[in-house]
């Protein structure tokens, strides 16, 4: 028997398959707690000292708009925490991407390094609104060797770190004002904070990972990097060159929502696929702009050109 099915019902089902929940695709990963092993120099150019980035690693599997993370640290006691002034984050694929691979190194190594240069469209400070912080402190907290000064470029990078440090745990929630929008692939994500009368210690987290996120099947956790204005582009394993016969993770999480139909970066269809996806995904435009985090459409079609480099 031939079944009439009235436009209504025709009408909802299509509603129904455009509406998916904005938490089926969530994305998050996080490497645990801090572990109280260590804590490395995280901090932009200034009054303290030179620059000096520490990076560790994620996956993503699909292409994933990234619009928070949090980050764990450790202030000087006695140091209030509305002292960390400003947050910056970078994303680094991973070496010899974004890299001179002709240049003669001054470390022991650059496999599985950050590469040298950040990803530029992937930079979020606070200084320029494109990212915005809460800094809360959590308690006392004591790692049981630092590395801060002992930034050397080889043959004398072990220096086997600058010994223990108590200060206050402080936490930092991060929101990308301007999310992050990036494709499948192996990152490292790369936090700095400016104290205004101190530093900041990236704390870190055990590696393997305990009480994290696993690595996808197939992917390795890479060990933390370090680098400073002295040593830069370069880069060194705090535990393997640094400190000896050890590796790090460090202590952070990113939160998100994958976009697992969007287009293919550099594809002449990315756009328009992308943007099919997403409102397939979130029920239509407007909404994928709000649940991922833009502050308009507008803005939200401009984070999809650059993801599909156009």
């Amino acid at each position: 028997m031939r079944m009439r099915v009235s436009l209504t019902t025709l009408t909802l089902a299509f509603a129904v398959c455009f509406a998916t929940p904005a938490w089926a695709n969530r994305f998050s990963f996080s490497t645990g707690s801090p572990d109280g092993k260590l804590g490395a120099l995280s901090r932009p150019a200034g009054s303290q000292g030179l620059e000096t980035e520490t990076a560790d690693d994620f996956v993503l599997t699909q292409a994933t708009v990234v619009s928070g993370a949090t980050i764990h640290g450790l202030i000087a006691t006695g140091t209030a925490v509305s002292s960390v002034a400003r947050v910056e984050v970078e994303i680094y694929h991973v070496f010899p991407l974004d890299s001179d691979t002709v240049r003669t190194p001054s470390v022991p190594t650059r496999v599985n390094s950050p590469s040298d240069v950040e990803i530029d469209a992937a930079t979020r400070d606070s200084g320029d609104d494109t990212l915005s912080f809460i800094a809360t402190q959590i308690s006392t907290f004591t790692v049981l060797n630092t590395v801060v000064n002992g930034i050397n470029k080889a043959p004398t990078q072990t220096t086997h770190g600058d010994g223990p440090a108590t200060g206050e745990q402080v936490e930092v929630d991060i929101t990308f004002n301007s999310p992050l929008y990036l494709p499948a692939g192996h990152y490292f994500f790369r936090p700095e904070v400016q104290v205004s009368d101190g530093n900041f210690l990236f704390l870190t987290a055990p590696r393997p990972i305990t009480s994290g996120t696993p690595f996808p099947a197939g992917t390795t956790d890479l060990q933390a990097w370090i680098r400073n204005g002295n040593l830069a582009p370069d880069w060194l394993r705090i535990g393997t060159d640094i400190i000896g016969g050890t590796t790090f993770n460090m202590t952070f999480s990113l939160t998100g929502n994958t976009i697992p139909e969007a287009g293919t970066p550099g594809q002449a269809n990315c756009h328009g696929q992308t943007v099919s996806a997403m409102a397939k995904e979130f029920g239509g435009i407007d909404a994928s702009a709000s649940t991922l985090g833009y502050s308009s459409v507008d803005a939200l079609q401009d984070g999809i050109g650059v993801f599909c480099g156009q």
